[in-house]
């Protein structure tokens, strides 16, 4: 920006600066009708004006810094309040237009260059290319993050490990297993069980509507980790489709001790404590 006088591009800037409650109170209007909410955007906006307005004077390395952390900061608040990332394109692109016609209008009234006028609204372009970038990748990532999150608690809920007394746990299955969630199984069930101090863990496969050679060995894992945790198990809830497709499969439990009903290994483990003492 250094063929341009500094002075024209002030006065840009101090014209944007001060319009910028206007403009922006003028979109917030547009915005809730067009829309049919009201959604508080103002801060954000006078910041983009203001981000726009400063960035005519910078080169473009301290611009795109300015840009991107209004992008940032705008992602977040998109994600935390669940609003769709074309809000925030929107705003962009609209202040492209109106800013771009404050350019205009100051290069007809000083006489601009048409090398000028390019270098001017070439950079002002630039910038403004950015900050949908900018805002577009955060969003992205913001977005990422929160459903990552989610999901994340979402597994933690699928593997609950209840403590029902301070020696024995259940460990209730529901649904299917994947990789996934088979492998944050055993983490779940290793964790807890060492947390605890658990000398006992119920398995109890009730809900679990199959059972194919992947989860039985993840399974199986699972039991072999906490067996060296010290922690005994106890199988609970196969059915006879289930003990069919088992043993059709080739697998074997002999040395783990299996029940028809969470019940019966409850009843059993509570049996077999009592017995010790």
């Amino acid at each position: 920006m250094q063929y341009i006088q500094q002075e024209e591009l002030h006065a840009i800037r101090e014209i944007i600066l001060q319009r910028k409650e206007e403009l922006a109170e003028n979109k917030r209007e547009d915005l809730a009708e067009s829309h049919n909410v009201y959604t508080e955007l103002t801060t954000f906006r006078i910041e983009l004006l203001t981000t726009y307005a400063d960035s005519l004077l910078m080169e473009k390395e301290a611009a795109n810094e300015a840009v991107q952390q209004w992008g940032n900061n705008m992602a977040n608040l998109l994600v935390n309040r669940r609003l769709p990332l074309n809000l925030a394109l929107e705003e962009i692109s609209y202040y492209r237009d109106v800013i771009g016609e404050i350019i205009k209008e100051e290069a007809k009234n000083n006489d601009f260059s048409l090398d000028t006028f390019y270098r001017v609204i070439s950079h002002f372009n630039a910038i403004v290319d950015n900050a949908i970038q900018f805002v577009s990748k955060s969003y992205v990532k913001d977005y990422t993050e929160k459903i990552s999150y989610a999901q994340y608690a979402i597994d933690e809920l699928s593997v609950p490990v209840v403590r029902m007394t301070e020696e024995i746990g259940i460990l209730p299955l529901v649904g299917d297993l994947d990789t996934k969630r088979a492998q944050h199984l055993m983490e779940s069930a290793l964790e807890k069980g060492s947390q605890y101090k658990l000398k006992w863990l119920i398995i109890d496969l009730s809900a679990v509507p199959i059972i194919d050679t992947m989860v039985a060995n993840q399974l199986f894992k699972v039991i072999a980790g906490l067996q060296l945790l010290g922690i005994e198990v106890v199988i609970s809830g196969i059915r006879p489709e289930i003990a069919q497709t088992m043993v059709s499969l080739g697998i074997k439990i002999e040395e783990i001790k299996s029940f028809s009903s969470l019940h019966q290994a409850v009843q059993y483990t509570n049996s077999f404590i009592e017995s010790l003492m």
